[in-house]
């Protein structure tokens, strides 16, 4: 082991690391300035055990109810060798159904790093050789033809550096050689009514397939492959209206690639993170609760209402943000010039002298929106 994975290994204590998904990458990157998540997903830290020992318990997440209708719902879907499955991707992406698809099962083993490369010999190796003549894509400028055959992979293994760390994806299929490209294909158990789903729900599934297209696509850069092959659409596969049958939707997720990648790259490495983290520092839920939430502290938060919907020790940071501007949300706080305490923001208001130069023009902006504001109050109705 290296020094910073020993290290993280303490911080973690006696409990198995938990990896990271394309759930938790998704939420890391919404808030890449927070240090204390991204030290604890770093270690493989049981967060919603570690929430509910200091005291805030996570109060989101899938029931077991939830899991097993998913978990049904994936296995209707690719029953038979994935031939219905099949079906719904080509239909849906405007591509004759092949007459011939291979079908491999990538999900077995429990060495992810050993899953990884043969997911990575797998994946590339199904792309089409390419004329060494044509500055074209393999299939560019060429009808689908049905008897092409194509190629579903489930389960893959994909590997994405996070923070200076790598860490292992599992996307529920990749259908191969679909129109001459590669497509992620997510298999979610929210339904699709009247054509329109969940947009909360809808906008989660755009993000974290972004991860595994960008995953993917560093693949075939590293191998020697365009990444392009690997399409921006996504298919996402949902129950129709109040059934069990499946439908299929295109989801383009160019616009969630860029924002992922550009917060990947400003996050800091976990061995720079782990410099200001004190060396005592830690997580391991098996500690006491006070001594748990004391070594929390020390450890730098960026909290914002936002975090409720994607962070398990989000109840825990926000009532340790309790009188703090960001607690209201990060437009809040940036709209009052950084100042971090809600009692400064009111006796600025109330006519106090700013502390520094640097904060009179945030002053004169809230001294004049209590003014207006005690006008409009005492206006008659």
């Amino acid at each position: 082991m290296t020094g910073t994975e020993q290290r993280l290994a303490a911080i973690r204590g006696d409990a198995p690391p938990k990896r990271h998904n394309a759930r938790t990458i998704a939420a890391l990157t919404g808030n890449p300035g927070c240090t204390r998540r991204a030290v604890l997903d770093g270690a493989g830290v049981d967060k919603p055990t570690l929430a509910a020992r200091v005291g805030f318990p996570a109060r989101f997440g899938q029931s077991r109810f939830a899991i097993t209708r998913g978990n049904t719902f994936e296995a209707q879907v690719k029953a038979g060798g994935g031939a219905e499955l099949l079906r719904l991707v080509a239909e849906r992406l405007g591509v004759p159904v092949p007459t011939t698809a291979s079908w491999t099962d990538l999900g077995d083993g429990d060495d992810p790093a050993a899953r990884a490369r043969r997911s990575a010999t797998l994946l590339t190796g199904a792309v089409s050789p390419v004329d060494p003549d044509s500055d074209e894509p393999p299939g560019a400028g060429e009808p689908p033809r049905a008897d092409e055959p194509a190629a579903l992979f489930d389960h893959p293994m994909l590997g994405l550096a996070v923070a200076g760390q790598r860490v292992h994806l599992e996307p529920d299929l990749v259908a191969a050689q679909l129109g001459g490209r590669f497509h992620v294909v997510e298999i979610k158990s929210f339904p699709v009514i009247d054509g329109q789903a969940d947009p909360a729900k809808l906008a989660a599934a755009a993000v974290q397939s972004a991860v595994y297209v960008l995953a993917l696509r560093e693949l075939f850069t590293a191998r020697g492959h365009d990444p392009h092959l690997v399409s921006h659409e996504v298919v996402l596969v949902c129950p129709r209206d109040f059934s069990n049958e499946p439908v299929a939707h295109l989801l383009d997720v160019r616009r969630q690639l860029l924002v992922v990648r550009r917060q990947l790259d400003r996050m800091d490495r976990l061995d720079t993170l782990l410099a200001d983290v004190p060396a005592d520092f830690t997580a391991d839920p098996a500690a006491d609760p006070a001594a748990l939430a004391g070594s929390l502290a020390r450890v730098p938060a960026r909290y914002a209402p936002d975090c409720l919907a994607s962070c398990e020790l989000a109840y825990f940071c926000r009532h340790e943000a309790r009188g703090q501007t960001g607690a209201l949300g990060r437009p809040v706080r940036e709209a009052l010039g950084g100042i971090a305490d809600v009692g400064e923001v009111l006796a600025l208001a109330g006519g106090e002298p700013a502390p520094d130069p640097e904060r009179a023009e945030a002053a004169a902006l809230l001294r004049t929106a209590a003014r207006l504001r005690a006008d409009a109050l005492a206006a008659p109705a």
